[in-house]
Formats: structure tokens, C-alpha cells, sequence
């Protein structure tokens, strides 16, 4: 057994288990101050170490968070839109309370490992996985390697064609405005119609607006990445009509110039929903504490 958190913007998801059909213990709670949040989560692993002996933790995070195990902030929160949680360190307080080796990496990153493992892309090698939720967020593997560099990608502030004219909504992110994130994301759609994602209906405006945005960051990542399936997951991707949306969209924006089946006829496959469902990042932790042990 190990332990996996999904630290994300809006709630922590906490979990005990081996994958997803050994999960004896599950919680999520609102995500508050880092020291209010961060005590909550060593409450809960102290409290389940009691049952179910741990051998890691796993932890898969919202960021930008350093990844560099050679950095004195390794661990810690960097320039986070969550102003407030800004040079937290996410791995040094568990690791400490608990005593266990700790794996840490970006929430979506962590996704995408958990959805190679049990999920969407078991059986592809080179794949993206794109939430869209508080913020948007994109990670994935290169034949097998889950995607780093010189820290890790950050998918959800590419720039993105913006006309002014036909949408004049100046965008939600406090560090680039009109990103992909600033103009797609569940904050974005509530801020530009005034209510959230869930309350507006299939045949609001804000859907082929929506849809589009995000078809041209996912266009954008075909032709950089050449990814040979891209997940979309996260909150607003819950509304079930908005993927058919992007699906078309992005066929009209590729305008043939990939004459691969994948992306003509079976646009339905490649862009796929998680296969984990909302479980998907808090699985992908799991998947970091479970690469911590060693194999027999």
C-alpha cells in the first residue's frame, strides 16, 4: 500500500491503495491556507498508517512547482496563480511527518502516468494529457517518460489566437491575461457569462467559444508533440457535449494537412475523455509512490 494527494487549486484528494481496485481509503477536503491543507493531509495518512502499513507517498500538484532533486526548493511551489500558496513546499512537511519517501510531480503529469498505467493510454506511448478545470493544465510522455525539461511543461499558457472583436473578454490569468488558461478555463467561463460552467445549458454561446480555444491549443500540441492520443479531462470537460465540439473543431483547424485516419476518422478515439474519470490524478499519484519501491 502507499499514499497518493492530488493537490489541487480548489480541493486535496487523499488516498491509500495499490491502484484502482485496492483504494480502502478516499477523502477530499476544500483546499484553504498550505498550513491548514498541508496538516489535514498528514492527519489523514497518520491516521490510515494504522490499518494499512504505507511504503511512499506520491504526490501530484498544481504548480509551477520546482522539479529539480537538485535544488534547495525542490518541492516547492514557484510563481502559482494561487497567490497564496507561492513557495510552499509540498514535499518536505509530509515527507518529515510521515517518514516515508515521497515522489512528487505536476498534478496533470501525475495524471497522465496514472492513465498510461490503468487508463486511456495503455496502450499508446506518447501521449498528452489536458485538464481543464480552475486552470488548464497539460502533461504527458514521450515514449513511456513522463514530459520534464528544463522544469515542466506548463500546456495551459500558450499563447492562443485572441480576436478582440468578436470576444472582448481580457482574461482571467494574472500573469499572461488571454493565454489558453485565462480565456478557457472554469474561472474564465464564469467571469465572461456570470455563471459557472455547470449551470449554463448545451446551446449556450459559450460553448462553440469554449470549444474553440481549446481546439486550437490542442491543434497546437498535435503539430508541436505529434502525440498519438490527447486526453481531455477536468471539471468543465464534464459537460458531455463540449468534446464533440472540440473534435470537429479540431478537424476543421488541421484542414487535412495530417492524412492519418487517426485525425480524419477517428477524431471520436483521439481525443478521448479519461478513462479513470475524476479519479485520474489522485490514481497518478499513486503510480509516483508505487515507482518509489523497489522491484523485487
Amino acid at each position: 500500500m502507499v499514499g497518493g494527494i492530488e493537490a489541487g487549486g480548489t480541493k486535496f484528494v487523499c488516498a491509500v491503495g495499490a491502484g484502482p481496485d485496492a483504494i480502502p481509503a478516499r477523502v477530499e477536503f476544500p483546499t484553504t491556507s498550505p498550513s491548514e491543507t498541508i496538516g489535514r493531509v498528514v492527519e489523514f495518512f497518520r491516521e490510515q498508517a494504522k490499518r494499512h502499513p504505507l511504503k511512499a507517498i506520491g504526490i501530484g500538484t498544481f504548480g509551477p512547482v520546482d522539479l529539480d532533486p537538485r535544488s534547495p526548493t525542490f518541492g516547492h511551489l514557484t510563481s502559482t496563480p494561487k497567490e497564496s500558496w507561492e513557495r510552499t513546499d509540498m514535499v518536505g512537511p509530509v515527507r518529515a511527518a510521515l517518514g516515508l519517501p515521497v515522489a512528487v510531480d505536476t498534478d496533470v503529469n501525475a495524471a497522465a502516468l496514472g492513465e498510461k498505467r490503468w487508463g486511456a493510454a495503455r496502450e499508446v506511448d506518447t501521449f498528452v494529457y489536458l485538464t481543464v478545470g480552475t486552470g488548464i493544465g497539460g502533461g504527458g510522455m514521450v515514449e513511456g517518460r513522463l514530459i520534464h525539461g528544463l522544469m515542466h511543461p506548463e500546456m495551459g499558457h500558450m499563447m492562443i489566437p485572441h480576436d478582440r472583436q468578436a470576444d472582448p473578454f481580457e482574461g482571467v490569468c494574472r500573469f499572461h491575461h488571454d493565454c489558453l488558461e485565462g480565456l478557457a478555463c472554469g474561472p474564465a467561463i464564469e467571469a465572461r457569462w456570470g455563471k459557472r460552467a455547470e449551470h449554463l445549458p448545451a446551446n449556450h454561446a459559450a460553448w462553440p467559444l469554449e470549444a474553440k480555444y481549446l481546439a486550437l491549443g490542442v491543434t497546437n500540441l498535435i503539430n508541436v508533440l505529434s502525440p498519438q492520443r490527447i486526453i481531455l479531462g477536468g471539471g468543465v470537460m464534464q459537460q458531455p457535449w463540449v468534446l464533440p465540439l472540440i473534435q470537429r473543431e479540431v478537424v476543421r483547424l488541421l484542414k487535412g494537412y495530417f492524412p492519418l485516419p487517426e485525425l480524419l476518422q477517428h477524431m471520436d478515439r483521439y481525443l478521448a475523455p479519461p478513462r479513470l474519470g475524476k479519479n485520474a490524478g489522485v490514481l497518478g499519484a499513486l503510480a509516483l509512490a508505487l515507482d518509489l519501491i523497489p522491484g523485487p
